[in-house]
C-alpha cells in the first residue's frame, strides 16, 4: 500500500520538531542547574560565559518561567495540530502516526528536566522569591498524593505526582527513567533486577519500565538531584526514616554482591 505524500513528509518533520523542542528545553534546564550548583573555578567560568547576572536568583527564576511556558505552549500546539489532522485525514496510517506523536507530546510534559526545574524554583524560595513567584511553584507533601505544581495562569497548571508506583510512598533518592516515569532509586533497581550498588546503568537493555513496560529506558535514567534536595529539606523526618531503611538494605545488598563477585573470581 502506498503511503500518501503528506504522511511521508509532514509527520517525520513534525517528529523532528518535537525532538528539537524537547532538546532545547532540556538543555536550558541543564544550564540553569549548572549555574545554580556551580562553585569555585566553574562558577567564575560560567559568569564569564553568561555574565555576572547569571547567578542571580531572580534571573534564574525568570528564565525558568520562560522555559516552562515554552514547553507548555509547544505541547499545546502539537495537540492542536494532531486534532486538526485527525479531522481532515482519517486514514489508518494517519492514526498510527497520531498515536506515536501523542506519546511524544505527553513526553514534553513528562520530561525529568521539568520536574527538576520546578524543584529548583522551590529550593530557591528561601533565597528571595517574591510572593507572586512562589504562587507559581508549589509542593504538597502533606496529603496521600504528594505533588509539585507549576501554575501558568488562572486556568492552567502542571501537576506532577511524586508517588513511587512500586513502594507507593513518596519517591526517595528519585530517578526518572527514559520514558519519564519517576521512581525511588532502590525501587527502580529492584524492578530492573540489579543491585543498588551497581546502579541503573547496569540494567539489561531488555529491562522494562514497571509502569509503561517500555524497554531500554534504564540507560537514559536521570538522577533528580534538585527534587531529592527538595524532599530532604521539606520532609526531614520522612527522609531520615527512609535513609535508615535504605542504609540497612544497601549494606545487605553490597555484602551479597561482593560475596558473589569473590566466588566468581575464585571459581567457587
Amino acid at each position: 500500500m502506498n503511503v500518501p505524500l503528506h504522511v511521508q513528509t509532514f509527520f517525520p518533520l513534525l517528529m523532528k520538531e518535537v525532538d528539537e523542542v524537547l532538546g532545547c528545553f532540556n538543555e536550558g534546564v541543564r544550564r540553569l542547574l549548572q549555574l545554580h550548583l556551580a562553585s569555585g573555578i566553574q562558577k567564575c567560568l560560567l559568569q564569564l560565559r553568561y555574565g555576572p547576572h547569571a547567578r542571580n536568583h531572580n534571573y534564574m527564576i525568570i528564565e525558568g518561567q520562560k522555559l516552562v511556558s515554552y514547553i507548555y505552549m509547544n505541547a499545546l500546539a502539537i495537540r492542536k495540530i494532531l486534532k486538526k489532522y485527525d479531522k481532515i485525514h482519517l486514514s489508518r496510517t494517519g492514526r498510527m502516526f497520531k498515536n506515536k506523536l501523542q506519546k511524544m507530546h505527553s513526553g514534553l510534559l513528562q520530561s525529568p528536566w521539568l520536574i527538576e526545574l520546578i524543584a529548583l524554583h522551590l529550593n530557591l524560595e528561601k533565597d528571595g522569591m517574591t510572593p507572586e513567584t512562589s504562587q507559581k511553584f508549589r509542593c504538597n507533601f502533606e496529603m496521600s498524593k504528594p505533588t509539585i505544581t507549576c501554575t501558568l495562569s488562572d486556568s492552567v497548571a502542571i501537576e506532577l505526582d511524586l508517588t513511587c508506583c512500586i513502594c507507593l510512598e513518596m519517591v526517595f533518592d528519585p530517578v526518572s527513567l527514559g520514558c519519564g516515569h519517576v521512581f525511588c532509586n532502590s525501587c527502580a533497581c529492584s524492578a530492573a533486577s540489579v543491585p543498588t550498588v551497581e546502579g541503573l546503568k547496569a540494567a539489561d537493555y531488555g529491562a522494562k519500565c514497571p509502569l509503561c513496560r517500555q524497554v531500554r529506558v534504564y540507560e537514559d535514567a536521570v538522577h533528580l538531584t534538585e527534587l531529592g534536595t527538595l524532599i530532604r529539606m521539606r520532609c526531614k523526618d520522612y527522609w531520615e526514616e527512609r535513609l535508615q531503611r535504605e542504609r540497612i538494605e544497601r549494606i545487605q545488598q553490597a555484602k551479597k554482591h561482593w560475596d558473589q563477585q569473590c566466588r566468581a573470581a575464585l571459581g567457587i
